[in-house]
C-alpha cells in the first residue's frame, strides 16, 4: 500500500510540475532530497550503532538483569503471565529502557527479540497472547523520557534548542500510554482468550 501511495505522490508531483512549468525545480528538489536522505541515514546509523552497542554491553555486563529487577513491579503488573526471570522479561525490560531513552531505532531489534520470546510462551501459536498485545500497544504509545532520535533530527535541521520539546513529548507520551493501557485492560477480557 505504501508503494502505491508513494507512486501516486511521485506521479502527481511530476504532472503538477509539468503543467506549471516547474520541472527544473522538481529535478533540483529530487536531487537535493536524495543527498539529504543519505546524510540523515548516516547520522541515524551512527546513533543506532552507538546505542545498540551500549545496549549489548549492558546485556553482557548483566545490567539488563539489574534493570529487569528494577522494572519488576511495573512489568509484573503489565505482563502477569510472563515468568519474571525469563528471557522474554529481560527483552521486554531492555526494549522499555531503549524506548524511555528515545532510542526507537535501537529498541526495534530488542522489541523483535521480546516478541520471539513471548511467542515461545504463547499457548495459542496462531494468535497473539495478552502479553504480546500489551507489549505492542506499549511500543506504539512509546513513552520517551529523552527523545534522542527526535532531538538528533532537530539538531541536524538547525534547531538551536533541540530538547525544548521535552514537556510536549512527556505530556503526549504519558497521555497515549495511559489510554493504551486502559484500553488494553478494558478490552482484554472481552476480545481475547484467557491464557
Amino acid at each position: 500500500m505504501l508503494n502505491g501511495i508513494l507512486t501516486a505522490l511521485l506521479i502527481f508531483s511530476a504532472v503538477t510540475a509539468a503543467f506549471t512549468g516547474r520541472m527544473e525545480a522538481l529535478s533540483a528538489a529530487a536531487l537535493s532530497g536524495c543527498g539529504e536522505a543519505v546524510s540523515l541515514v548516516i547520522t541515524l546509523t551512527g546513533m543506532l550503532c552507538l546505542w545498540s552497542g551500549l545496549m549489548e554491553i549492558a546485556r553482557r555486563c548483566r545490567l539488563t538483569e539489574a534493570l529487569a529487577r528494577l522494572l519488576h513491579p511495573l512489568t509484573r503488573w503489565l505482563f502477569p503471565t510472563v515468568p519474571q526471570g525469563s528471557p522474554a522479561m529481560q527483552a521486554i525490560s531492555m526494549n522499555l529502557s531503549a524506548n524511555l531513552l528515545g532510542l526507537g531505532n535501537a529498541a526495534t531489534p530488542l522489541g523483535l527479540a521480546a516478541m520471539r520470546e513471548l511467542q515461545k510462551l504463547n499457548p495459542h501459536k496462531d494468535s497473539a497472547s495478552n502479553a504480546m498485545v500489551t507489549f505492542v500497544a506499549m511500543n506504539t504509545a512509546s513513552l520517551q523520557l529523552i527523545p534522542t532520535t527526535c532531538a538528533a533530527l532537530r539538531q541536524q535541521a538547525g534547531s538551536a534548542a533541540p530538547m525544548e520539546i521535552l514537556p510536549a513529548v512527556w505530556l503526549t507520551g504519558l497521555s497515549s500510554l495511559a489510554v493504551v493501557l486502559l484500553l488494553d485492560r478494558l478490552l482484554r477480557g472481552k476480545s481475547r482468550r484467557p491464557e
